[in-house]
């Protein structure tokens, strides 16, 4: 994949499709003064370089009935980015997020049951070599949860300036 920088132009047309993923390409036009092509051309171009992507967020609801659960995994320094790209690749594993802070890493997914989770963290992510502990908290009551807080914005190429 080719490295690309944002433009002004692009970012704008990101920041509006991350205020609401909905708008059409007119309305974004009509926001930033452009034309509707222009909107339409740049939004192919930045999915074809793989710098934005639209996926549908579901209602924890609409899942039947999970539990949001995040576990903070405290690993050995030097394994921290093996172990980021081995929790990537659990399916039951919606996001993983490396940190600075209490855990090195924290994973998150939607689970039924809590034997579900038991199962994934005692038989596949205990057993990761580098993890020494995990913690696992369930939500029991969501109060509020904006899937809009995960913001698209651009992969920095490993070696460049910007790294």
């Amino acid at each position: 994949m080719k490295h690309s920088r944002l433009d002004d132009l692009d970012s704008a047309i990101v920041q509006a499709l991350g205020r609401d993923g909905r708008s059409s390409n007119r309305q974004i036009a009509a926001e930033l003064g452009v034309t509707e092509g222009t909107i339409r051309t740049r939004i192919k171009r930045l999915q074809n370089e793989g710098l934005i992507q639209f996926t549908v967020v579901t209602s924890f609801r609409l899942a039947g009935s999970p539990n949001l659960v995040m576990m903070g995994i405290h690993a050995e320094p030097d394994r921290v980015g093996e172990l980021s790209r081995q929790l990537s690749d659990i399916p039951a594993i919606g996001c993983v997020m490396i940190l600075l802070g209490r855990y090195s890493l924290m994973a998150m997914g939607l689970f039924t049951t809590l034997e579900q989770v038991h199962d994934l963290v005692a038989t596949q992510i205990k057993v990761m070599p580098g993890v020494r502990e995990v913690d696992v908290s369930v939500a029991i009551h969501s109060l509020k949860y904006d899937a809009r807080m995960a913001r698209i914005v651009p992969r920095v190429a490993p070696g460049s300036a910007d790294e």
